[in-house]
C-alpha cells in the first residue's frame, strides 16, 4: 500500500504532550464517533511546504497571524483501531476577543482542495472581529495524508471528441482508477464526505468546543449539509456558498457544469448580438453561435501558437477556444473584452501577427482558464456514490454534448470517469441530508454560476429549510468576500444572527456598458476604449478573484 504524505500509524501510537478526552454525546453515537479518544489542538507556528504555483515569500504572507496544529483522526472510524492519520489545522484568532462567539469552521470546496489559506483569506471581513476562523485540509488532500493518481492519459482532451477517440477516453479513465487504486490501497476508500464530517467533529472536540459554526464553498457546501445531519446538535450557523445539488452526485453534477457554462456563451451570444454595430459579430444570437464555431473549428485544423511558446500555455486550438470561451463568459464585466478576443482571434486564425499586446491578452485568459488538477482525494471521493456503468449511455451523453453544450469540458463532462470502474465498495451509504436540531442556515446561490448552477442552491436551501438569497444576472462561484451585498447579508447572519427575508435577493456584478444598436436613450457615441485589452481582462479576474471550486 502506498499513500503519498499520509502519516497512517498504529492508532495506540500517542504523540508527546497529548491530552485524550472522551466524547459522550448521543450525537457522536449516532455518527460513529462515540468514544474516540481527540487530542488537544497544540498550535504552533506555520511551517508548511508552500505548493509549486507560490514563492515562499507569497506563501509565508498567507501565514502571518495564523497557528498551525495537528489533530490525530482514524482511517476507518468503524475499526478505529486499525490505523490513524493527521490532519492540519490553522487558525485566526478572533480580533475582538470580548466579543467572541467561538468557531468558524471555513471549507473551500473541492474535493480536494486544501483549507488552510482560508482563515488569512478573510481576516479582514466582519467575522473575523468575532470567530477564531479555523482552516483544515482535509482528510486525503495535501497535508493531511495526500492521496496521488500518478497515472498520465495518453488521450489529448477534446471538447468535441470523434466517436474514434470514446475507446482511448474509455482506457484513459481505467487506467486512471487502476493508478488511483495502486497508490490508495485500503486508504483510499475511507476518503469520504462523511468520514471528513466525523473529523470535523474531532476537531470539534480538540478544540473544546461545544459546537461550531461553518462556512463552506462549493463542495463543501455538500460537506456542511453532511456535518450537520451527522451531528446537528454540534452545528450553530451555517452558510452554504455556492452549493452542490444534494441530488446531483457526481456525475450529473460533472454534466451539469458543460450545461451551465453553454447557457453562459448563448447569454453572451444575445448580448452581442444586441450590439453587433459595436462588435459584429452577428445580428442575432444564432449568428453569434455560428461565428463562435466556425472559428473554433478554424482554430482545430490551425491553432495559433503564441511567441515563444510561454510555460504552461498551450497553443489555442479549438479546445482551448472552447475552454476560454466557455470560462469568458462566466463574467458578465468581462463581455466586451471577450466579445474583443473573438475578432482577435478571427484575425489570428486569417494569418495577422500576434502582437506581444494580443499575445499578453489571451496568455492572460488561457492561464486562468485552465482546467484544475485533480488530487486523488477527488477521485476517491467522488466514487462515494455510484456511477453508470453502462459505456454505450456514455457515448450517448457525450454526442449530445458534443452537440448542445460544448464548451468549456464539452462532452468531456459527460464522458466515463475513473469512478465508472470502480474498484473498491464504499463502507456505507451516502448521509440522507437534513437539518434537525440546529439553527436555519443560509444557502447563497448566483443565477448563472457554471460550477454549481442556480438548481442545486433551491434544491438544497429546500432539502435543508434554509434561507436562500439569489444573486441575480451573476456567473460568479463563491460570492461571500466579493459581493457586497452577500457579504453584509451573511455577516449580518453569522455575527448577529440575522435571517434574511425570504426571496432575498443581490445583484450580481454589472453587464458592461455599451449600449445596444438604435438605442435611443444612448448618450454620445462611446469613446473607443484606450486601456490595453489585457489590463482590462486582468482587473476583471483581479476583482472576481481566484475561482473556488
Amino acid at each position: 500500500m502506498q499513500v503519498v504524505a499520509a502519516t497512517v500509524v498504529a492508532a495506540t501510537v500517542v504523540a508527546v504532550g497529548a491530552v485524550i478526552t472522551p466524547v459522550t454525546a448521543t450525537a457522536e453515537e449516532d455518527a460513529g464517533t462515540a468514544g474516540i479518544g481527540h487530542r488537544h489542538v497544540r498550535w504552533q507556528a506555520c511551517d508548511l511546504a508552500p505548493p509549486p504555483y507560490y514563492t515562499q515569500e507569497q506563501w509565508d504572507a498567507l501565514f502571518t497571524g495564523i497557528d498551525c496544529g495537528k489533530i490525530t483522526v482514524p482511517v476507518d472510524y468503524r475499526s478505529p483501531r486499525s490505523g490513524t492519520m493527521e490532519i492540519t489545522v490553522t487558525r485566526r484568532k478572533a480580533s475582538k476577543p470580548a466579543e467572541r462567539r467561538g468557531v468558524l469552521l471555513l471549507n473551500p470546496g473541492g474535493p480536494g482542495q486544501e483549507g488552510v489559506t482560508m482563515p488569512k483569506a478573510f481576516e479582514d471581513q466582519g467575522i473575523a472581529d468575532v470567530y477564531d476562523l479555523i482552516g483544515f485540509s482535509p482528510r486525503g488532500v495535501v497535508y493531511s495524508g495526500e492521496l496521488s493518481c500518478d497515472t498520465p492519459t495518453t488521450v489529448t482532451e477534446d471538447s468535441r471528441p470523434p466517436d474514434e477517440l470514446f475507446a482511448a477516453i474509455t482506457e484513459d479513465a481505467r487506467r486512471l482508477e487502476r493508478g488511483c487504486a495502486a497508490a490508495g490501497g485500503e486508504v483510499r476508500k475511507h476518503i469520504s464526505t462523511a468520514n471528513t464530517a466525523r473529523d470535523m467533529d474531532l476537531l470539534r472536540a480538540a478544540l473544546g468546543e461545544r459546537k461550531i459554526n461553518y462556512l463552506g464553498f462549493s463542495y463543501g457546501t455538500y460537506l456542511g449539509a453532511v456535518y450537520g445531519s451527522l451531528f446537528p446538535h454540534r452545528l450553530d450557523r451555517s452558510v452554504l456558498d455556492s452549493s452542490m445539488h444534494p441530488g446531483w452526485l457526481y456525475y450529473e453534477a460533472t454534466k451539469q457544469q458543460a450545461v451551465g457554462a453553454t447557457r453562459n456563451v448563448e447569454a453572451l451570444a444575445a448580448w452581442a448580438a444586441e450590439r453587433d454595430g459595436t462588435f459584429g459579430l452577428g445580428k442575432t444570437p444564432e449568428e453569434v453561435l455560428r461565428r463562435f464555431d466556425a472559428l473554433r473549428g478554424r482554430l482545430q485544423a490551425n491553432p495559433v501558437h503564441l511567441p515563444d511558446d510561454p510555460p504552461g500555455i498551450e497553443p489555442i486550438d479549438g479546445t482551448v477556444f472552447d475552454i476560454v470561451i466557455g470560462t469568458s463568459a462566466t463574467y458578465r464585466p468581462l463581455w466586451t473584452e471577450t466579445a474583443e478576443l473573438v475578432r482577435l482571434l478571427d484575425s489570428l486564425a486569417d494569418g495577422a501577427p500576434v502582437t506581444p499586446e494580443a499575445a499578453e491578452a489571451l496568455a492572460l485568459l488561457v492561464d486562468h482558464s485552465e482546467t484544475v488538477l485533480r488530487p486523488g482525494s477527488y477521485q476517491a471521493v467522488t466514487c462515494e456514490a455510484d456511477w453508470p456503468t453502462d459505456l454505450n449511455a456514455y457515448y450517448e451523453q457525450m454526442r449530445i454534448f458534443r452537440e448542445k453544450y460544448p464548451y468549456t469540458a464539452g462532452a468531456m463532462a459527460a464522458a466515463p470517469s475513473n469512478c465508472t470502474f470502480r474498484s473498491f465498495t464504499p463502507p456505507e451509504k451516502l448521509v440522507d441530508l437534513k437539518r434537525r436540531g440546529y439553527p436555519r442556515g443560509l444557502v447563497v446561490q448566483a443565477e448563472a454560476d457554471p460550477i454549481t448552477p442556480y438548481e442545486g442552491g433551491v434544491v438544497m436551501a429546500g432539502e435543508l429549510d434554509d434561507r436562500l438569497v439569489t444573486v441575480t444576472d451573476e456567473g460568479g462561484h463563491g460570492l461571500y468576500g466579493r459581493n457586497a451585498c452577500v457579504t453584509e447579508l451573511v455577516d449580518a447572519y453569522l455575527v448577529r444572527g440575522t435571517v434574511p427575508a425570504r426571496g432575498t435577493t443581490c445583484a450580481g456584478q454589472p453587464r458592461p456598458d455599451v449600449p445596444a444598436d438604435g438605442d435611443a436613450t444612448a448618450a454620445a457615441p462611446r469613446t473607443p476604449v484606450a486601456e490595453p485589452l489585457a489590463d482590462r481582462i486582468r482587473s476583471v479576474l483581479d476583482a472576481y478573484g481566484p475561482l473556488r471550486h
